[in-house]
């Protein structure tokens, strides 16, 4: 009990930290000085108010508490043998390295889908997913605001995974990098690269503008990473 406490708090105060350092900083680059957004953006970015950004801020560290219970449990579970991460990329082979990283990103992107698009279900959405869908306009303070039940089920999802797939640390370490910038990229609030979504490449690929408009239009775009799930159940 006492170690679990100790990860607990450990890893609140890291991403807690986190994300302040990656929201904020991405938010000072690109939303302190219009200059950028007015230059290479086709329209103009409607700013955050100061109402709005508290109020992320404030989901955001009840997100970081239901992360850090997650983070604390695999490294509990971990240090008692149980799961399946492993140390010597010997054990598996590079090309395993690789597979298991795309493996569970795809893993993830299907389980994300489903479980938004039921967490827009009248009887579900304001219990689960309402705190995130109070930021019309996302900025990068928007990232990581959920509400506790959906950030703890989002949270069980790595906790669940390293049961069944084995994962070097690197892929671990990797994954939570891809889902902290996937994160931020998708709630710019602006393309970055306007023109890349229109890429037959880009496509695919879930972008600010489509998380944008989710924001909106809620019966659109529930996809984390791909386009796939939105194209096929029709969704896009």
């Amino acid at each position: 009990m006492k170690l679990w406490l100790y990860y607990l708090c450990a890893f609140f105060g890291i991403i807690l930290v986190r994300y302040f350092l990656v929201a904020g900083g991405t938010y000072w680059l690109f939303y302190s000085s219009q200059k950028f957004l007015l230059k290479h953006q086709p329209k103009i970015i409607k700013l955050p108010s100061r109402k709005a950004i508290k109020n992320d801020i404030a989901l955001s560290i009840i997100t970081t508490v239901a992360l850090a219970i997650c983070a604390a449990l695999v490294m509990t579970i971990y240090d008692s043998g149980a799961t399946r991460i492993y140390r010597s990329i010997d054990d598996y082979g590079t090309w395993y390295l690789i597979a298991s990283f795309l493996i569970v990103i795809l893993l993830q992107d299907a389980c994300f889908y489903f479980l938004h698009r039921g967490f827009h279900h009248p009887q579900l959405f304001k219990w689960l997913h309402r705190g995130h869908h109070r930021s019309k306009h996302p900025t990068p303070w928007t990232s990581f605001a959920l509400d506790f039940p959906e950030a703890l089920i989002q949270g069980i999802f790595l906790v669940a995974i390293v049961f069944f797939i084995p994962l070097h640390f690197y892929v671990l370490a990797l994954l939570l990098i891809t889902m902290t910038v996937w994160a931020l990229v998708n709630h710019l609030g602006f393309e970055l690269f306007p023109r890349f979504p229109h890429h037959w490449l880009g496509q695919w690929f879930i972008s600010s503008d489509h998380h944008a408009l989710h924001h909106q239009i809620y019966t659109r775009h529930y996809g984390l990473y791909f386009t796939f799930w939105d194209r096929l159940l029709s969704t896009d």
